[in-house]
């Protein structure tokens, strides 16, 4: 069979990976002039730059066999333990989060009050529930724990994932697990204490492995790439229809720098994101029948790399990174320590850090020019983490659309996307615009979809 693949990004790699290795004829259409998507790694002077993510949670055994499959077994590195450490900015200073399994960090932690602790406490008396239908993540949270565990916790960790706001994202949706979790546990401290338990029934660790490669992420999409035929990889290429004939075939239409031209296949794999989902014209060809995907919000990011000396940072750097409530009334989303999570990733002596800001609740910071940006960066930065002087080394990236939220009525989305399939059999719709964010939600979407062309 003849498949095209539109998109090259992990989930679109990942597809035409499998593909290929079940025997289809598969051509991949990319329309930046490289793949990987958003998975960006750079190589400076010692320092390695992650512009887009920069690890990747094996939290299945199907992941890390599919890195193995890759040929990346030899390249995978595991985040250093005290990864499991995070920080919470709290009343200007940085707190260490407490220990799911530590009650008396728990406790004695700073960043609750007596009444916060005690809401979560009562968490556990929360009985199973179906919900007939879908809420925010933030009345999800406050019906669990209250405003405060919403406000101090949850809002902070919502932006390290989304860059999102809690308010505006369905709990049903965006969190699947949690919605699961509150269906067949009721409280989502039991639940979270039985999926620790059977771990550690099943002999694994407490949580699963974080892992990056010796040459930086891009050493995932390059490995998948690596397993295509290189004719097989059309970049610059920019499909605007996938038209379906009488036989059943269909003809795709791209547009490059030879001008527009047009091939025919007897499957499409749309891997797209979703404004290009919004603008294709699929079927017969006119208006494009998933225009409702064009709502999707994509808040701005920047990623800024700061490079230190290690005696200009007074913070140990002792964990994955800080996070930053809304309610700190800063200018950044969070920090990750890189230098600290995977070895050389800044030169001897030199420390590498991940700022982020923007996203849903300060868009407007994203879009700062880099100066503007810089100073507000560098400002927090020595307020929490007590950096003195300039930076070593800086590199600003700015993701205009960075990653889609999954919102209250993101259900009549998914249904769209349904009915589109079953309108135009032979078409396969996935990737972050309906399977997750995630890298693995996105190599296990590109992998079911290759599972149902096939």
């Amino acid at each position: 069979m003849t498949v095209a693949v539109l998109g090259g990004g992990i989930t679109g790699l990942t597809a035409a990976w499998k593909l290929t290795e079940a025997g289809h004829g598969v051509r991949l259409f990319e329309a930046a002039p490289r793949v990987g998507g958003s998975v960006q790694t750079e190589a400076v002077g010692g320092w390695t730059i992650e512009a887009g993510p920069n690890s990747l949670q094996e939290d299945s055994p199907e992941i890390r066999s599919w890195l193995d499959a890759l040929g990346l077994g030899a390249e995978r590195i595991e985040a250093a333990p005290t990864a499991r450490n995070r920080y919470i900015a709290a009343r200007g200073r940085l707190v260490a989060f407490p220990s799911p399994s530590s009650p008396l960090q728990f406790l004695s932690t700073p960043l609750l009050s007596l009444r916060g602790k005690l809401g979560v406490l009562c968490e556990l008396t929360h009985r199973r529930r179906v919900r007939p239908d879908d809420l925010s993540l933030g009345d999800f949270i406050r019906d669990h724990f209250g405003n405060e565990v919403l406000e101090r916790l949850v809002q902070p960790f919502v932006s390290g994932i989304y860059a999102g706001d809690p308010e505006r994202l369905s709990a049903r949706h965006a969190f699947p697990r949690a919605w699961e979790a509150e269906k067949n546990a009721g409280s989502l401290i039991r639940a979270g204490a039985a999926s620790a338990r059977r771990r550690r029934e099943l002999g694994l660790a407490p949580s699963p492995a974080l892992v990056s490669f010796r040459r930086g992420l891009q050493a995932l999409p390059g490995a998948l790439a690596a397993r295509l035929s290189p004719e097989s990889i059309l970049l610059n290429a920019s499909v605007h229809a996938v038209e379906a004939s009488s036989e059943g075939r269909w003809l795709v239409h791209w547009g490059g720098p030879d001008g527009a031209r047009s091939q025919d296949f007897e499957a499409v794999v749309a891997a797209l994101p979703a404004q290009s989902l919004s603008r294709l014209e699929i079927g017969r060809r006119g208006t494009p029948p998933l225009s409702l995907l064009g709502e999707i919000e994509h808040p701005p990011v920047a990623s800024v790399f700061v490079g230190f000396r290690r005696d200009q940072v007074r913070h140990p750097l002792d964990g994955f990174g800080a996070l930053v409530p809304a309610a700190e009334k800063r200018s950044i989303l969070g920090v990750l320590f890189n230098s600290s999570l995977f070895p050389e990733r800044a030169p001897a002596g030199h420390v590498a850090l991940t700022v982020f800001a923007g996203g849903a609740l300060q868009p407007e910071m994203a879009c700062l020019e880099q100066g503007a940006l810089l100073d507000r960066v560098l400002g927090d930065l020595r307020s929490l983490l007590g950096t003195e002087g300039e930076p070593a080394f800086v590199r600003c990236t700015l993701w205009p659309r960075a990653i889609p939220q999954y919102p209250l009525g993101f259900g009549r989305m998914l249904e769209a996307m349904a009915e589109c399939e079953r309108n135009h059999p032979g078409l396969f719709i996935g990737g972050s615009v309906r399977d997750g964010i995630s890298l693995p939600d996105c190599m296990r979407s590109g992998a079911s979809l290759a599972m149902r062309v096939s």
